[in-house]
């Protein structure tokens, strides 16, 4: 898919091409559609790879896509932290835009994350009623605290963390503009998730 159209006066045509005006390739989006049942992904490795197929779809030369999920430890496993998952930065939006400059920048008050940034992989809008992103995230970026992963993104059963990826909502009180850990979900079958504005979508990151 063409992501992107600019045109150069100074030769007057337009040039059509992988990367946006600004010359930033893509390196951050929403998912534009689920993956799996629900909270249910796969686990990271099925996020990942739905990150990875979205990018390509849409003309991504990037090989490396993390989906934004933190996962708890288990007595096989040690807990995962979704910043530890997706690189250092600089990562930019489908239309070039700079949406952080490094993990700090990205976890911090100063992010470009919102409404009109936060956009999918073909550059559209996430829609006010599929805000909530699915990430089992603290605002750190470091896995929440209880039942907050939907069993590791395995299930259907439990509840998830979720981000506000335009920063607004009705439910979160102070942690309401939050992009990463808003408010807990109703619970993780996708009924329960789309409840309270989520239609399990993702973040995702290119790490390379």
């Amino acid at each position: 898919m063409i992501r992107g159209a600019c045109l150069r006066t100074t030769i007057g045509v337009l040039v059509i091409g992988l990367t946006a005006c600004s010359g930033h390739e893509m390196s951050f989006f929403v998912t534009s559609v689920r993956t799996g049942d629900g909270g249910n992904l796969g686990g990271l490795a099925g996020a990942d790879d739905h990150c990875l197929k979205l990018a390509t779809a849409a003309g991504s030369r990037k090989h490396e896509w993390r989906a934004y999920l933190s996962v708890t430890a288990s007595s096989t496993s040690a807990a995962v932290n979704a910043r530890d998952r997706i690189g250092r930065g600089p990562w930019f939006n489908a239309k070039g835009v700079e949406i952080a400059a490094s993990l700090d920048d990205l976890h911090g008050p100063a992010n470009k994350l919102g409404g009109r940034t936060s956009l999918d992989e073909r550059g559209s809008f996430v829609p006010a009623n599929a805000h909530d992103i699915l990430t089992g995230s603290k605002a750190d970026g470091t896995v929440e605290d209880g039942d907050s992963t939907c069993r590791n993104w395995t299930s259907t059963e439990g509840q998830a963390m979720v981000g506000h990826s335009n920063k607004v909502g009705s439910l979160g009180g102070d942690r309401v503009r939050s992009w990463n850990s808003a408010h807990l979900s109703e619970g993780c079958g996708l009924p329960a998730l789309q409840k309270l504005g989520s239609a399990a979508r993702l973040y995702c990151f290119a790490v390379d």
